[in-house]
């Protein structure tokens, strides 16, 4: 199967931002071909990406497995809230809960595993420690309890805008610009990547997230540095918490420039809780986008072929 299908399962909270029930976008790799149509892989994207992020990966795994890439509530096709405020990740982990409960109570999914860069990593730790989700293994893209908040300064500086292009072209350099982090890619890859971040309007082209998915970062970053510390402090206590009771094989990547995970912190996840394995890929920084082989294998075989 070379292209997946596009779904919309609707929500229990939060309306929609034009009022009225609002849904959940995902790209469901299921075909005929899967060999085990029980056994999903959820892959969720990062802070201002979209679900089609893991189309390369999607295609290694399709074939043995479903593959479920999720468009997070104001990306991609999902809904935009009515709330901003909504845009955190107790939302999008309750959002994605509803979806494996449905596809396991209506669609015969019973294994589950999770693939999660950045900020989709953290959703799913929070959903790993939850035992009713039953998720089997977790792949942890770039991220881990500890946030640098200088990292976060970083994102800061560009979430939420809301440019204006002339061209797609136009618009994929600026996606570059702002991604050098992932690392060096092909002219194509890098078009395959940032195409479906998109959106037409017009004869002008602009990003395919509401801009209000900034809110709740932006009054984060808004406390002055001493309380923002502070916030970031208390948010990784608890999600090393989280962690520490972790029991399921556990994958961490790094890229080895990354400004978002220490290394520090990624040897400490070695050694705490699920005992997560390490795999650093050189030459990139935040995050490894899943399109190289060498980081599709490592991922592919760690679902698919380790015991």
């Amino acid at each position: 199967m070379s292209e997946p299908t596009l779904k919309y399962l609707e929500m229990p909270t939060l309306a929609a931002a034009g009022g009225g029930a609002r849904r959940l976008a995902y790209w469901d790799w299921a075909g005929a071909s899967t060999l085990d149509a029980s056994h999903a892989v959820v892959c969720v994207h990062g802070l201002s990406r979209q679900g089609r992020d893991f189309d390369t990966l999607a295609r290694a795994l399709a074939g043995r497995v479903r593959v479920l890439s999720v468009d997070v509530a104001g990306r991609g096709h999902s809904d935009w809230l009515a709330d901003p405020m909504g845009y955190q990740i107790p939302q999008y982990g309750a959002d994605i809960a509803t979806l494996l409960q449905h596809v396991r109570a209506q669609e015969g999914v019973s294994t589950i595993d999770w693939v999660g860069t950045s900020m989709g990593g953290l959703i799913g730790l929070g959903l790993a420690a939850q035992a009713a989700m039953g998720l089997r293994r977790l792949v942890l893209n770039d991220v881990g309890p500890a946030v640098r908040w200088e990292a976060l300064q970083r994102i800061g500086t560009y979430l939420g805008l809301d440019p204006v292009f002339d061209s797609a072209e136009a618009a994929i350099d600026y996606l570059g610009s702002i991604s050098l982090g992932f690392g060096p890619h092909t002219p194509e890859q890098w078009r395959a990547l940032n195409l479906p971040m998109l959106r037409c309007d017009g004869d002008r082209w602009r990003l395919h997230y509401d801009p209000a998915i900034a809110v709740p970062y932006r009054a984060l970053m808004g406390l002055d540095e001493a309380q923002g510390r502070a916030a970031a402090a208390a948010g990784e206590a608890a999600l090393w918490g989280l962690y520490d009771n972790l029991r399921l094989p556990t994958l961490l990547l790094r890229g080895a420039t990354s400004d978002l995970l220490s290394a520090e912190t990624a040897r400490d996840m070695g050694m705490r809780g699920p005992c997560a394995r390490l795999v650093t890929f050189d030459g990139v920084g935040h995050a490894p986008t899943l399109v190289a082989p060498d980081q599709v294998e490592t991922v592919r075989r760690f679902l698919l072929d380790m015991p």
